[in-house]
C-alpha cells in the first residue's frame, strides 16, 4: 500500500502504538508530523522517521488545548501546504471504580481522549474540505464497545469517539473525506509488560486467538484505512482484538 508523499499527522505519536503507526506510514512513503507531550520520545521518533528517508516534523502539544492544536495545524500547513491523513491516537487512562473515581480523573480522561479528537478533527476538516480529499482515523478501544469495570471514564471517552466518528463520517463524506475508527483490544505495550503473569493469563482466556496483539497489528489497519484501498469505507469501526468482541 502506497502513501508516497502523503502528509500525515499522528497525535500521541512519540511512543507505543502511535509510534508504530508513524513509522509504518513512513515506510509506506508518507511524510509524518508527530505531536506528543513527551519531548524526549518525540525527538527519538522524528529521528527514526528521517532515517527512513522521509520528512518528519515533531511538535510538543497538549491535545486538550485549542491553541496548541491550531499551532500544530498551522505549522504543518506552512511546511507542506496540505494535510492528507489525520490519526487521532493520543489517549490516557486513569482507572478506578465508579464510586471511587474523582471528578478530576473523569474530566481529564474525557478531555484527552474525546475532546482531543474533536479539536484536531475540527482543525483539519477545513483544509481537507478545501482539498476535497482527506482521511481521518480515530483510535478508539473495544472498551468503548463492551465497557469494563474500573474504566467508566475510559469507556465513556472511547464510546464517544466511536459515536463522533460516525457523525463526522456523515458530515464530511460529501467532500470526499473518510472517517473511520479502530478499536484495539489488549495490545502488547509498555503498560501490558508491567502486568503480572496471573493477570496476563486471565486476559488470554478472554482472547480466542490466545495472544496479545502487537502495535504493528494496529498500524497495519491504519495503513489500510489511509490507503486508496479503503477509499469506499467510511463511518466504520474495525476491532483488532483477537476475537474478543464478536
Amino acid at each position: 500500500m502506497n502513501l508516497q508523499d502523503k502528509i500525515v499527522l499522528v497525535t500521541g505519536g512519540a511512543q507505543g502504538i502511535g509510534k508504530e503507526i508513524a513509522l509504518t506510514l513512513a515506510d509506506a512513503g508518507a511524510h509524518v508530523a508527530v505531536c506528543d507531550v513527551n519531548e524526549t520520545s518525540l525527538d527519538s521518533t522524528v529521528s527514526e522517521i528521517k532515517k527512513k528517508g522521509r520528512d518528519a516534523l515533531g511538535m510538543k502539544a497538549n491535545v486538550t488545548n485549542v491553541k496548541d492544536v491550531e499551532e500544530v495545524i498551522r505549522k504543518i500547513l506552512d511546511k507542506y501546504q496540505r494535510i492528507d491523513i489525520l490519526v487521532n491516537n493520543a489517549g490516557i487512562t486513569r482507572d478506578n471504580l465508579l464510586v471511587r473515581m474523582s471528578e478530576e480523573d473523569w474530566d481529564l480522561v474525557l478531555s484527552v481522549n474525546l475532546k482531543g479528537v474533536f479539536l484536531f478533527s475540527k482543525a483539519v476538516a477545513r483544509p481537507m474540505m478545501k482539498q476535497r480529499a482527506g482521511c481521518i482515523i480515530n483510535i478508539a478501544s473495544i472498551i468503548g464497545i463492551m465497557g469494563n469495570a474500573g474504566q467508566a471514564n475510559y469507556a465513556a471517552s472511547k464510546g464517544g469517539v466511536i459515536a463522533l466518528t460516525k457523525t463526522m463520517a456523515k458530515e464530511l463524506a460529501k467532500r470526499n473525506i473518510t472517517v473511520n475508527a479502530i478499536a484495539p483490544g489488549f495490545i502488547k505495550t509498555a503498560m501490558t509488560d508491567k502486568l503480572t503473569d496471573e493477570v496476563k493469563s486471565e486476559m488470554m482466556k478472554m482472547i480466542p486467538l490466545g495472544r496479545l496483539g502487537e502495535p504493528k497489528d494496529v498500524a497495519r489497519v491504519v495503513l489500510f484505512l489511509a490507503s486508496e484501498n479503503a477509499s469506499y469505507i467510511t463511518g466504520q469501526v474495525i476491532t483488532i482484538d483477537g476475537g474478543m468482541v464478536m
